[in-house]
């Protein structure tokens, strides 16, 4: 992914709202901020879970599946709960079972079916990460006061219920 470290300013900006009609500057800054404290969050989230052998997607197959409370589900329910594909579903599951992390168990009725399970493994590896990635997101989200934290949360859901904007 593409990550734009060099905002432009309104200045720049003018240039494109001369040019094109629809360009509200304002709201264009708002989204390019957006969008870059989004891209180095994610950034910073990776480089956290590199430094436990993850990234964010088999990181969250591992979530997804301790949400469970048989801590199974099929590949086709995590790739809809993780938002990707079932071939990116099944490359995450592939990495996670190589490293004990997870592994396949055959359904008992039809043999040509399968549920991914968390192993004990995959527990041991939440439980290492979990405590240090909540204080450090309470770090981050703990200079917001609760106010403004509801104001954001309220905020972002606002414009995700307007993501069709871009379909």
């Amino acid at each position: 992914m593409l990550i734009l470290k060099d905002l432009p300013d309104p200045k720049i900006l003018t240039k494109f709202a001369e040019r094109y009609a629809d360009a509200n500057i304002e709201h264009v800054i708002h989204f390019l901020t957006l969008l870059r404290v989004g891209s180095d969050l994610s950034s910073a989230l990776d480089g956290f879970l590199a430094s436990y052998g993850l990234l964010q997607g088999r990181w969250w197959v591992l979530i997804l599946l301790m949400r469970e409370e048989s801590l199974m589900s099929s590949p086709s329910i995590l790739a809809e709960k993780a938002g990707v594909t079932r071939a990116t579903m099944t490359g995450l599951i592939d990495g996670l079972d190589k490293e004990g992390l997870v592994i396949r168990v055959t359904d008992l009725d039809d043999r040509r079916k399968f549920q991914i399970k968390l192993t004990s493994s995959g527990q041991d590896k939440l439980d290492e990460i979990m405590p240090e990635y909540y204080r450090r997101v309470g770090e981050l989200m703990g200079k917001l006061s609760s106010e403004e934290g509801s104001d954001l949360a309220s905020i972002l859901a606002k414009l995700q219920t307007n993501t069709d904007a871009f379909k």
